[in-house]
C-alpha cells in the first residue's frame, strides 16, 4: 500500500499534565518545506490582478437574468470588466472614509457583486467581514460591533434586517444595496445617521485612477466569525498570507495528484461565499482564470441551473449529496426490475475495479455511457471533479458518487481557522474513501491523546484530537485573547475533533472532542459517532441523539423520510398527513426498530441502542437556532428545543420497562 505522509518528529509520552502526542506527519508532496506563498504575491489582490492580465477578455463572473419571472441564459463579466468595477468600488469606498486596515461588510447570498465587493477591499487593503446570510438580526448586529463594521453591503432582501439592527449598531455609517433602494428605507437609515446607496450610486462616487495602497503578507484579509454551536459567534483572522498559502496549496496539490484548474474550467457557486470553503475555492478559479456561475439562489432552480451553466467543477456540503444520494436510490428503486438489476450489476462491476485500484474513467468506461450517464446528466454533462467539505460524508454516499456520478470525488476536512481545507484525499485513490485524506502541503499534522474518552495517539492505531501547525492557520479571534490561547498552545491549534491515522497517511473523522457525555452507569458516549452510524438508516433525514449522567439511556429527536413513512403507512393501513403519521405510535415503533437494526449491523454496544424516539416532521434548521449555517447541529439549543419531549420520551420509555 502506498503511503503519503511522512513522519517529521516522533511522539512524546505524556507529561504532567500534559497528554501524550502522537508524532507528526507532513504531506509527501511537501517533506522539505512546507507550501507557502511565492515571493511576489501579497495578498489575494495579486492573484486576480495577475489574471486579469493573462485573460482580460476571458469570462469571470456569470450570473442569470430575470425576465417576466423567467432566467435566461448566463450572463457574463470578464476579467477586465470585474476588475475594473472593483476598482471603481474599492475608489468608493475610500470616499466614505473607509481606509487601509478598515473593515467593510458583506451580507447577502452568492452573486458577482459579492465578489467584486470582495477584491475591492482586497485592493484597498480594507478587511471584509463576511455576514452570515443565514444568521438573524442578533447576530449580524453582534458582528457589525464586534468587528467595527462602517460600510456594508447588502442583497436588497436583507436591508430589513440591517435596518432593524441600526439603532444599536454604533460603528455602522454606509449602507450599499447591491440592487436598489427604496425611498422608505433609506429615509429610515438617514433618520439614524447613516447613508444608503445603490450600487450604481456608490459606483459614481468612485473613479478608476484610484491609489491602490501597498499590501502586507501580515495585513488582515478578513475576519469571518464561525456561527459556533454554544455562545456568541467567533471572528477568526486570517491574513493575507495564509489565505494566499492555502490557495498555493490547493493548486499544488492537484498539479500533483490530479488536475489544476485552467481557463476551460467553469465552476458552479452556490456554496455560501460567506463560509471559508467556497471562497478559497473562487479565489483558487480566478487565480487559475475559471470562470464562475452563480445559481439563482433558489433550490427550486438549482437542477436547472446546472443544465443551463453545464460546470466542470461542483463543490458540496454532505447534505447536498445525501439529497443527492436519496433522490438517485429512490428512481433506481421505482424504475421496474430489469433496470434496476441492471444498475446493480453495474455499480458492482464498477466498484470492483475501484477496489481494485483503476482510475474512475478507467473502471467501466461502457457502463458509465450506457447506465450511470443520466447521473452525470443530472449535473449538466461536464463535471469532472466533485469535492465535499463541511462536515464528514458517508461513506456509502461517498461510494455511491465515486461509483455513478462519472467524475473524480474527493472529500476533504477542515476549519475557518485553518483556512478551510487542511486535509484532503487524492484523486484516484480508492483506499482513502471514508476518510477526509492526507494533511495540506501547507500544515503538520499530529494527534494528542484524550484520556477521558480512552483515544491514545501512541496506540497502534493512533487516535487523539488533531492538532495543527502551518502555514494556513488563522492569527487568532478577535477580541478574544481567551480564546486564542485555549485553542494555539506552542504553537499547535488544536481543532476539538478526534482523528485517527490510516495505514496509507489519511486521516479519519470518528469523533468530537466537546460532544462526549457519560451515561448514569458511568459509559461514555461519543454521541457525533452515533448520530453517524444511525444516519446510515435510509429511513431518516436527520438525527439528534440525546443523553445525560442522571440516565441510563439514549434517546433521539429524528426527521423521518415523507416517503418512508408514506410507504410503512400504505403497507400498514395507516391513514393520514405526514404530520398526523409521525405522530403514530405505530410509525415511532417502526423507526425505533429500524435505526436499533442500523446500530446493530454497525455493532453499537447496548447502551448506545436507543429506547425511545420522537418523529418531527419539521426538518432540523437555522431560522430556529437549531442548527449552523453548515448544518451542524447546536445540542443546548435542541435540548431546549425539545425539552418537554425529551421528557416525556424517557417517561415513555421508563412505563415500557416497567
Amino acid at each position: 500500500m502506498a503511503v503519503y505522509t511522512e513522519k517529521v518528529e516522533e511522539g512524546r509520552a505524556a507529561t504532567g499534565d500534559r497528554p501524550s502526542t502522537g508524532a507528526v506527519y507532513r504531506n509527501i508532496y511537501a517533506v522539505d518545506a512546507l507550501t507557502g506563498v511565492p515571493d511576489g504575491i501579497e495578498s489575494p489582490w495579486d492573484l486576480f490582478s495577475k489574471s486579469v492580465e493573462k485573460y482580460p477578455t476571458n469570462h469571470l463572473l456569470g450570473s442569470r437574468k430575470i425576465v417576466d419571472g423567467k432566467a435566461g441564459p448566463y450572463e457574463w463579466l470578464t476579467y477586465k470588466e470585474v476588475y475594473d468595477s472593483a476598482l471603481q468600488i474599492g475608489s468608493a469606498i475610500r470616499k466614505c472614509g473607509v481606509n487601509p486596515g478598515g473593515q467593510c461588510g458583506i451580507y447577502g447570498s452568492n452573486c458577482p457583486k459579492w465578489i467584486i465587493a470582495m477584491q475591492a477591499c482586497n485592493g484597498q487593503a480594507i478587511s471584509y467581514v463576511p455576514l452570515y446570510d443565514t444568521l438573524g438580526p442578533n447576530a449580524v448586529e453582534f458582528i457589525i460591533n464586534h468587528a467595527e463594521v462602517s460600510l456594508v453591503f447588502v442583497r436588497e432582501k436583507k436591508i430589513p434586517a440591517i435596518l432593524a439592527c441600526l439603532s444599536k449598531c454604533n460603528y455602522l455609517k454606509t449602507i450599499v444595496s447591491f440592487e436598489n433602494i427604496s425611498s422608505s428605507q433609506r429615509k429610515e437609515a438617514e433618520e439614524a445617521g447613516v447613508s444608503c446607496f445603490s450600487w450604481d450610486e456608490f459606483s459614481q462616487l468612485g473613479t478608476m485612477d484610484c491609489e491602490i495602497p501597498l499590501k502586507q503578507k501580515t495585513d488582515v484579509c478578513t475576519v469571518m466569525y464561525t456561527s459556533g454551536t454554544t455562545g456568541e459567534p467567533k471572528g477568526v483572522i486570517l491574513n493575507n498570507a495564509a489565505f494566499t498559502a492555502e490557495v498555493f496549496s490547493v493548486d499544488y496539490l492537484f498539479e500533483k495528484t490530479d488536475k489544476s484548474a485552467s481557463t476551460e474550467d467553469v465552476y458552479f457557486s452556490f456554496l455560501p461565499l460567506a463560509h471559508i470553503f467556497d471562497q478559497i475555492v473562487e479565489t483558487y478559479c480566478i487565480a487559475k482564470g475559471t470562470s464562475i456561475g452563480f445559481w439563482q439562489g433558489d433550490v427550486r432552480y438549482l437542477i436547472e441551473d446546472l443544465h443551463e451553466l453545464k460546470p466542470t467543477m461542483f463543490c458540496g456540503v454532505p447534505r447536498v449529496f445525501e439529497r443527492l444520494y436519496n433522490g438517485i436510490v429512490d428512481k433506481v428503486s421505482s424504475s421496474g426490475a430489469l433496470r434496476k438489476s441492471l444498475f446493480d450489476y453495474a455499480y458492482s462491476y464498477k466498484l470492483r475495479n475501484l477496489e481494485k485500484g483503476l482510475r474512475q474513467d478507467e473502471a467501466a468506461p461502457l457502463l458509465d455511457k450506457l447506465v450511470f450517464n443520466k447521473i452525470k446528466q443530472s449535473f449538466g454533462g461536464r463535471v469532472r471533479i466533485m469535492i465535499s467539505g463541511g462536515a464528514p460524508l458517508p461513506r456509502h454516499v461517498e461510494e455511491f458518487l465515486r461509483v455513478t456520478c462519472c467524475c473524480v470525488v474527493v472529500q476533504g476536512y477542515g476549519l475557518t481557522e485553518s483556512c478551510g481545507g487542511c486535509f484532503t484525499s487524492i484523486a484516484n485513490v480508492y483506499s482513502m474513501i471514508g476518510t477526509v485524506g492526507i494533511p495540506s502541503p501547507a500544515i503538520d499534522a499530529r494527534l494528542e491523546s484524550v484520556p477521558e474518552m480512552e483515544y491514545d495517539a501512541l496506540s497502534t492505531t493512533p487516535r487523539g484530537e488533531i492538532c495543527l501547525r502551518g502555514n494556513i492557520l488563522f492569527s487568532g479571534y478577535h477580541k478574544r485573547q481567551d480564546l486564542t490561547q485555549e485553542v494555539l498552545i506552542d504553537g499547535w491549534f488544536h481543532t476539538g475533533d478526534i482523528g485517527e491515522w490510516q495505514p496509507d497517511g489519511s486521516m479519519k473523522v470518528i469523533d468530537r472532542k466537546k460532544n462526549i457525555f457519560k451515561l448514569s452507569q458511568g459509559e461514555y458516549v461519543a454521541v457525533e459517532n452515533l448520530e453517524s452510524i444511525y444516519s446510515r438508516c435510509n429511513l431518516i433525514t436527520s438525527i439528534w441523539v440525546y443523553g445525560n449522567s442522571f440516565e441510563s439511556f439514549l434517546v433521539a429527536v429524528v426527521v423521518p423520510e415523507r416517503k418512508a413513512i408514506e410507504n410503512w403507512a400504505a403497507n400498514n393501513n395507516e391513514t393520514g398527513d405526514f404530520e398526523t403519521l409521525c405522530k403514530s405510535t405505530k410509525a415511532r415503533k417502526y423507526f425505533l426498530e429500524e435505526l436499533n437494526s442500523t446500530g446493530q449491523k454497525h455493532k453499537l454496544r447496548g447502551f448506545e441502542m436507543l429506547k425511545a424516539v420522537f418523529l418531527e416532521p419539521i426538518p432540523f434548521d437555522v431560522e430556529r437556532d437549531l442548527m449552523t449555517p453548515t448544518f451542524k447541529l447546536k445540542r443546548p439549543q435542541l435540548l431546549k428545543y425539545y425539552k418537554d419531549t425529551i421528557n416525556e420520551m424517557y417517561n415513555e420509555a421508563k412505563g415500557k420497562k416497567a
